[in-house]
């Protein structure tokens, strides 16, 4: 299992304590330095059944500083995984991919259907 989070987000760190009280083991991956590829999101977001446009961390300062909220009508899915896979800290954190199952994002709903 591969988790891509960050660990000054307090999101990634609810989503490690969830995880590490469910006795579930994972390899760290730093979002920021190694963000996953162009495939691997676009799987991580058929997998959690998200829109591409979801994939976004909507909340980060480089969202807000390159306009993306603007951006996003044109963009098509192929752009959006691009640039995410290009910039690590636009993706929604955590992504957790284990094979053909993944989450993005942390609620503890949605662990609970996918990392049981």
């Amino acid at each position: 299992m591969k988790f891509y989070g960050y660990k000054k987000c307090s999101t990634s760190r609810k989503a490690e304590k969830y995880l590490e009280a469910k006795g579930i083991q994972y390899d760290f991956i730093d979002i920021t330095e190694k963000p996953p590829s162009a495939s691997a999101l676009k799987g991580a977001a058929r997998a959690a059944d998200i829109d591409a446009k979801k994939m976004f961390n909507a909340s980060g300062q480089q969202y807000r500083e390159q306009g993306i909220k603007e951006k996003l009508p044109k963009l098509t899915d192929a752009d959006i995984f691009k640039m995410l896979a290009g910039n690590g800290r636009l993706i929604k954190r955590p992504v957790v991919i284990d094979g053909d199952k993944a989450t993005v994002g942390f609620s503890e709903e949605s662990y609970n259907k996918t990392w049981k």
